[in-house]
């Protein structure tokens, strides 16, 4: 990921303080989750998620205690909990890094459809294998395969109910 370049997303990876942090818990987070069967695939890396943890449906203030928290990870990480699949899911994003508004890093933008494209070998590589599950409408698209809703604006409940649904 740290030699990615992704249309005109950040590569959080690569650049920007604590890059080398975030490169070295994503490789610990894929080695955790090598055998788990389960995929959950985002639209795009955000602002306070994984741009600033490293790690997808993640926020620094869930690994350290510290820094933004990120409505988004929180519920995903508690309902994989309480379904007892954190250790049996591995997250992702169809595009892996974050895409902005132009000067403004602290924003979030739908990515393109050529980031999309471009970022489909990082998807297809950790999809061998397992069973995809896309997290909102844009990554149901981006992968034809069923998908949940989007937990943000108040879609927690359904986001639930849809993993519940999908993998009964």
């Amino acid at each position: 990921m740290r030699r990615a370049s992704v249309g005109a997303t950040f590569n959080f990876y690569r650049d920007g303080d604590g890059a080398d942090a975030r490169c070295h818990r994503l490789r610990t987070y894929l080695e955790a989750r090598e055998n788990a069967p389960l995929l959950l695939v985002g639209e795009a890396a955000g602002h306070r998620g994984a741009r600033v943890s490293g790690i997808p449906f993640t926020s620094e203030r869930q690994l350290t205690g510290r820094g933004p928290a990120e409505a988004t990870a929180t519920i995903v990480r508690r309902t994989l909990a309480e379904l007892g699949l954190e250790q049996e899911t591995l997250c992702w994003n169809v595009v892996p890094t974050h895409p902005h508004r132009p000067s403004q890093p602290h924003t979030n933008r739908p990515p393109t459809q050529a980031e999309i494209d471009e970022s489909r070998q990082f998807l297809d590589e950790l999809a061998r294998g397992r069973r995809l599950i896309a997290v909102g409408r844009m990554a149901e698209r981006a992968l034809g395969v069923p998908g949940v809703r989007h937990p943000s604006h108040g879609g927690a409940q359904a986001f639930r109910d849809g993993l519940r649904r999908l993998l009964a």
